[in-house]
């Protein structure tokens, strides 16, 4: 075993360790992932929802770093509440960062109040709540007091102090959002116009994240973001500009950029028979990070999204501008519109 393998190993614990302890999981769709910038956008677009999330990255890097989110929501409604409602909101999301396999597991609830303002805005105010279990396996790590002078000797002590290999913590998060939406189409719209804006925050009450210490808490992360969908004037096509800004201890992280849609088909007035589709195509940037081409197909209640981090920060050199793809699958029931709020009787339109 040569003595760069065993530097390439520590290189690999070196980037997975702090930077799980510095940031969360996080999805270059994030609009596709709703619960992980704001609890209180649960149940603001469909009815229900439900979606698959897969990201691979870094793979010229190290060994695997894969992220895996699966969510559930679902509005609940009673006439007593005169157009205002609930949701909730299921999500399950892990991850798997390096040769020491560090796992994240994340489940969590969460619970939204939409309070309508008037025919085509409301305001929500979510609050999410869970568990994440770490995990770390060291069987796979080379230190370098196994190196025998010649090459690596696993039978060498480590000289590390490894006793913990799993800890669990409580976790809590919220935030506000507003809603606003002109027409009851979610794919295809002339002369409309919808979009979201919030701010949120994450962490209020996190124990102990830290293998090697009892001390370590995760620092909280603040997040503002703005997401649009707007008709181009004299076009059934849209553009669907979108920022997100968050910012957890001494990093920040600010993406921006925007999708073109394209309405391939309009639904029939009446039967129903013919669905609406969309194409959309566009392009991310995370500051001093990563060029993001993005790519999402819309069918009636069905959505497909893919993208592509090309990487451009510091890290180039190692990732060869590697960076990571990641998938994304929906499937969606009766948007929500302002007019039809608390009604059982609107038929859904897309």
């Amino acid at each position: 075993m040569k003595l760069n393998y065993i530097a390439y190993s520590l290189l690999a614990f070196v980037i997975a360790v702090p930077l799980s302890k510095a940031q969360d999981i996080h999805f270059s769709q994030y609009a596709e992932t709703p619960s992980i910038i704001n609890p209180a956008l649960a149940g603001v677009t469909f009815n229900t929802r439900v979606s698959a999330n897969f990201k691979n990255q870094w793979t010229s890097v190290g060994n695997k770093y894969q992220t895996y989110g699966v969510s559930f929501e679902q509005t609940i409604k009673h006439k007593k509440l005169k157009g205002n409602y609930f949701a909730i909101a299921l999500n399950i999301f892990r991850d798997a960062a390096g040769d020491a396999n560090l796992t994240n597991l994340n489940p969590n609830l969460g619970v939204a109040y939409l309070q309508k303002v008037n025919k085509k805005m409301k305001v929500s105010g979510g609050l999410q709540m869970g568990l994440n279990y770490r995990t770390i396996d060291y069987s796979n790590l080379r230190w370098d007091q196994q190196f025998d002078g010649y090459s690596y000797n696993a039978n060498l002590p480590s000289g590390e102090n490894l006793s913990k290999s799993a800890i669990t913590s409580f976790d809590m998060g919220g935030g506000v959002n507003l809603n606003y939406i002109q027409s009851d189409k979610f794919i295809s719209a002339r002369n409309a116009a919808k979009f979201d804006v919030g701010v949120s925050a994450y962490h209020y009450s996190l124990g102990r994240t830290s293998f090697f210490t009892t001390t370590d808490k995760l620092d909280t992360r603040f997040c503002a973001y703005f997401n649009g969908d707007f008709n181009i004037p004299n076009s059934i096509n849209a553009i669907m500009p979108s920022i997100l800004y968050m910012r957890q201890g001494g990093n920040s992280e600010v993406i921006v950029g925007a999708l073109l849609k394209f309405v391939l088909g309009d639904p029939s007035t009446y039967t129903q028979l013919k669905k609406p589709h969309a194409l959309s195509i566009g392009t991310y940037y995370r500051y001093n990070d990563a060029i993001i081409p993005t790519l999402l197909y819309q069918y009636n209640k069905y959505a497909i999204g893919i993208s592509y981090d090309i990487n451009v920060s510091a890290l180039t050199p190692a990732s060869k501008r590697n960076g990571g793809i990641e998938l994304m699958l929906r499937y969606n029931l009766f948007p929500v519109y302002g007019v039809n709020l608390g009604r059982t009787d609107a038929r859904p339109s897309y």
